[in-house]
């Protein structure tokens, strides 16, 4: 058997990275491990670099972006970085000095132009990097433990120092003063630092959360491989929340421990390479800090009272209902939104077979970094009405480089061309490439209703909020703006055409972070139609001490967003098989 993990098992390194897929309690295990070191008496900061941040939540109190000291636990300060906040500080220090000189014109244009989610990603890594490089930080603290964004975006963090890096190499002329890029002059020197930080094992290790299922160790896997490529091996491997025992004479337990186990067997051959740990499941929401603690002592307090039925969550609607709704009223564009790991990809594929299975021609797409719909519908035959598709973004950034490369040769001179195909070495590139093309999968719904698993909420909200913002950008880099993106906002607003289906499960931090989703989608005149509970054992029979007293804790949140949050609400019990494949699918639609 894999040993527990106990923070004492980490290398004595400065620097901590937490890292996996959404959902995969990355914030509860570097928090945990804070709480320990804090604990055996060193001066522990623990930085949150996730759009989605819910530190916050764990240790029940608001931070900013400067390390604050957690109460109850001596030597331990913690702090997020919140890319917003980031990005109004980085655009102000390089709009700023140029106020009261140049005409309000070009100041506005300026801000114009640094007002994108490409400036927003900037400015978070810088901020980033100012703390892993920083000597006063570093010679204060004897750990910064940081607690990533959800892979794909982490991928994309840590790759940003190599890729501004070549950029800033390789361009003869510098980063233009009026764009996003006209703060990174200066910043060859730090990058080179942080990469070195970040490869470096005496300094920094890179801890890997997953899960004990096959979905969540695949994506560790393509993690791990990913992260040795850009020079960070020193990696290790916990896989938390597994059932340490089960009731032989329990199904659901029986069912629920056996499926940990195959999955574990199944464990990608360069994952057995690193060193392995395991967490106990435990059936209590990681928040406060005796929690905390309690996640490396033995587990005996568990509920074993009966639990009766909860009437809110028996007289929801289920997926069925909603899907019914979808195809009567000819909903055109859904989404599915929340936090990373809740089950969107499940939702948004079985609201997509369900419409199929209606008749309806549909296309389901996702611009998650991780994208899991190859792995929903594997070996799996589909219906003709049903087609899938992925926002790749290699593939469309090569697509919109050649695009505006070939409108514009014929006009530009040899000199005008060469900085045109620099300028487009930007990693800004990326973000308008893959901006347009989801607005052009929307545009769809006007042959098919459009169904897309959309990435975990931080970055949903920074695609979406940057939809004007890009209006400009897409202007001055090719010189006009595609019709589907004129229309893209429009549509999004317009809930005859389009549909929010947030997803969470009944647990605290999905139902907050779903909670803060729906108020900042609701400050875009957004307003989500369905909240999807996924994944209740509350319904569940069980004798399972454990399982039982999980079902109990999911009470409060089931009744809170059926009576307060939820427009609409369907409830997805647990089920003893993982549903992939389009037959499989349709299950959740009984």
């Amino acid at each position: 058997m894999t040993e527990l993990y106990r923070p004492n098992n980490l290398p004595a390194v400065p620097y901590l990275f937490f890292t996996g897929k959404g959902g995969v309690g990355k914030t509860s295990v570097a928090s945990a491990t804070a709480v320990y070191l804090a604990d055996q008496g060193k001066k522990v900061l623990i930085v949150s670099t996730d759009p989605a941040s819910n530190l916050q939540d764990v240790f029940e109190t608001d931070l900013t972006d400067k390390p604050k000291q957690i109460q109850g636990v001596s030597n331990l300060y913690a702090l997020n970085l919140d890319p917003e906040t980031a990005a109004s500080s980085y655009r102000e220090k390089v709009v700023g000095p140029y106020r009261g000189k140049l005409p309000s014109a070009v100041i506005a244009q300026m801000e114009e132009q640094m007002s994108g989610a490409c400036t927003t990603e900037i400015a978070a890594f810088d901020e980033f990097t100012n703390i892993l490089i920083n000597k006063e930080i570093s010679g204060e603290f004897d750990h910064i433990l940081f607690d990533t964004a959800p892979t794909g975006h982490t991928l994309r963090l840590l790759q940003l120092p190599s890729a501004w890096g070549k950029y800033l190499k390789e361009s003869t002329r510098g980063a233009s003063c009026l764009g996003p890029l006209s703060g990174l002059v200066d910043k060859k020197t730090s990058y080179s630092e942080a990469v070195k930080a970040l490869s470096d094992q005496e300094k920094t290790t890179l801890i890997l959360v997953a899960r004990p299922d096959t979905a969540s160790l695949i994506e560790a896997d393509r993690a791990a491989g990913e992260l040795k490529e850009i020079g960070i091996r020193n990696q290790l491997l916990i896989i938390n929340g597994v059932l340490q025992s089960k009731w032989n004479d329990d199904e659901v337990s029986s069912t629920f421990y056996n499926r940990q186990r195959e999955a574990l067997k199944k464990i990608p051959s360069s994952l057995e390479q690193i060193m392995n740990y395991q967490l106990p499941f435990v059936p209590y929401s990681l928040t406060g800090i005796q929690r905390l603690r309690n996640l490396f002592l033995p587990q005996t307090d568990y509920l074993e009272d009966d639990i009766p039925n909860d009437e809110a969550a028996f007289n929801m609607h289920g997926l069925a209902e909603m899907v019914e709704r979808f195809s009567a009223q000819n909903t055109r564009v859904i989404f599915t939104m929340g936090k990373g790991g809740v089950g969107k990809t499940t939702v948004a594929s079985a609201i997509a077979v369900g419409l199929a299975e209606k008749g309806h021609s549909v296309h389901l797409t996702t611009t998650d970094p991780a994208a899991h719909l190859d792995y929903m519908f594997s070996n799996s035959k589909m219906k003709d009405t049903l087609t899938i598709s992925r926002i790749h973004p290699e593939t469309e950034v090569q697509k919109y480089k050649s695009e505006v490369i070939s409108k514009s040769e014929k006009e530009l001179d040899e000199e005008s061309l060469a900085y045109l195909e620099e300028d487009l070495s930007s990693p800004c590139t990326e973000e308008i490439a893959v901006f347009r093309a989801f607005a052009d999968v929307v545009d769809r719904s006007e042959q098919d209703i459009v169904i897309i698993d959309t990435a975990p909420t931080g970055h949903t909200l920074l695609l979406l909020d940057a939809t004007e913002a890009y209006h400009r950008e897409m202007e001055r880099a090719s010189g006009e703006v595609p019709d589907s993106v004129k229309k893209l906002l429009p549509r999004l607003r317009n809930h005859k055409e389009t549909a929010v289906v947030i997803v969470t499960l009944p647990e605290a931090t999905p139902v907050f972070e779903a909670n803060r989703l729906q108020a900042d989608l609701k400050r875009a005149s957004i307003v989500p139609q369905w909240w999807v509970i996924n994944q209740s054992l509350l319904a569940a029979e069980t004798k399972d001490p454990i399982l039982k007293s999980k079902a109990h804790s999911e009470k409060q949140w089931i009744q809170r967003v059926y009576t307060e949050l939820g427009q609409n609400t369907a409830i997805i019990p647990w089920m003893e098989d993982e549903k992939i494949g389009y037959n499989k699918l349709l299950e959740y639609l009984v």
